[in-house]
């Protein structure tokens, strides 16, 4: 009479079997380990990674740039995609954009086509 813990039909080891090392890598997977040594290799000083400095105003001035663009409130609020509210509160000096916004009415201060471009890009 079988048992519950028969193993007739079974190998004795219930380890699934082993798969090459390469089979389990994968792209992200190497992207790591890579990012991971290079970390370890700067940390060492064996490596200088690149590093970036930007300079990103402390201040916006978002009612002249609104203007030199040529937009009502409205209009550039939907163009640039923020809320209308907000701009308003910026202009009115209720509230100052943080520096990641800073950094992005840099951005729309200096190209503004190349912004509404790549929104226009993302919409379809």
């Amino acid at each position: 009479m079988p048992t519950a813990n028969s193993s007739k039909g079974r190998s004795q080891s219930s380890k699934p079997k082993s798969r090459p090392a390469s089979e389990l890598t994968t792209k992200l997977g190497n992207e790591l380990v890579k990012g991971l040594q290079q970390a370890a290799a700067h940390f060492r000083g064996e490596l200088k990674l690149r590093s970036y400095k930007y300079r990103i105003p402390e201040r916006v001035n978002v009612r002249a740039l609104r203007q030199k663009i040529g937009l009502s409130q409205g209009e550039f609020a939907a163009r640039y995609a923020l809320n209308a509210r907000t701009v308003q509160e910026w202009e009115q000096g209720r509230a100052e954009p943080d520096l990641a916004t800073r950094a992005y009415l840099t951005v729309i201060d200096r190209i503004p086509k190349a912004v509404e471009d790549a929104l226009a890009a993302s919409a379809t």
